[in-house]
């Protein structure tokens, strides 16, 4: 299995960087894992709604050009379906089994993403209503990941 994460922004923190590694080599048994940053927008700190607009559509851009056709699309999104860990296994797995062997996971901007990127994904991925930071996101969404691999290889990790 393929499975691709694109973010918005560079990573600059190093504890994140470590754990996200960690993560990636731990997946590397069951998946080629390819971790994907596009720049983000710079934007003032008081903007307009459509300002804001504007940032999301050209970081949207930027992420829509890094997705194939094929490949199944989350984005993660408060709005999106919440999950427990072994109902997202079930789906990983599930998409293995009926021929989507490319998954992409994306993570917008502070501000989230765009209305086309929502539009282009196959499902809407929602970690609960809190608000987590866009960086810290990209370790649970990671771990979740490798959760669920170890979930459907019937690990004790997940307890």
């Amino acid at each position: 299995m393929n499975i691709k994460i694109v973010c918005v922004g560079k990573l600059k923190e190093k504890y994140f960087r470590a754990a996200i590694a960690e993560y990636q080599k731990r997946l590397s048994r069951f998946a080629k894992v390819q971790i994907i940053e596009v720049p983000d927008e710079k934007a003032p700190e008081k903007f307009s709604a459509a300002e804001q607009e504007n940032v999301k559509e050209i970081e949207g851009q930027r992420i829509l050009s890094k997705i194939k056709a094929k490949e199944y699309v989350f984005v993660t999104a408060i709005k999106g379906k919440e999950r427990s860990s072994e109902e997202l296994a079930g789906e990983i797995k599930d998409l293995g089994t009926y021929g989507h062997s490319d998954l992409t996971f994306v993570i917008g901007g502070s501000l989230g993403t765009s209305a086309a990127v929502n539009k282009r994904a196959d499902d809407l991925l929602s970690f609960g209503r809190l608000t987590i930071p866009h960086q810290l996101m990209r370790v649970v969404l990671i771990e979740q990941i490798y959760r669920s691999f170890m979930i459907n290889s019937g690990s004790p990790y997940h307890k």
